[in-house]
């Protein structure tokens, strides 16, 4: 699976963007696909995951109730919204996909497979 993220930009305090992840090698089905960010000096982490069974989301409790991640399968395309963006966002966000493992957190980076090469999202204060 080839994951290719974009989206990113730069933007405003209190704006929004939305970043996609198209796959292409094959489709989503069956995967389980996350979003994870990385800022400069700081470890990746979790963002927001998505499962391939019964599509439950589960978001980062600083991302909650403002970033939304969605799928479409048709389009094999994941998509993270982000509303309500701060300062403290600004990172590079990658798209992550494994083979759909129910019984595994989706918090964990090392669980998944297939990376995205990452987009940028510098938010200005």
């Amino acid at each position: 699976v080839q994951l290719q993220a974009c989206g990113g930009g730069l933007v405003q305090a209190g704006g929004s963007l939305r970043l996609s992840c198209a796959a292409s090698g094959r489709t989503f089905s069956g995967y389980d696909m996350g979003w994870f960010r990385q800022a400069p000096g700081k470890e990746r982490e979790f963002v927001a995951g998505i499962r391939w069974i019964g599509t439950t989301t589960l978001h980062a409790d600083s991302v909650k109730g403002r970033f939304t991640i969605s799928r479409d399968s048709a389009k094999n395309t994941v998509y993270l919204q982000m509303n309500s963006l701060k300062s403290e966002d600004t990172a590079v966000y990658y798209c992550a996909a494994r083979a759909s493992l129910y019984s595994v957190s989706l918090y964990h980076a090392e669980t998944f497979n297939y990376w995205g090469q990452g987009t940028l999202v510098t938010v200005s204060s």
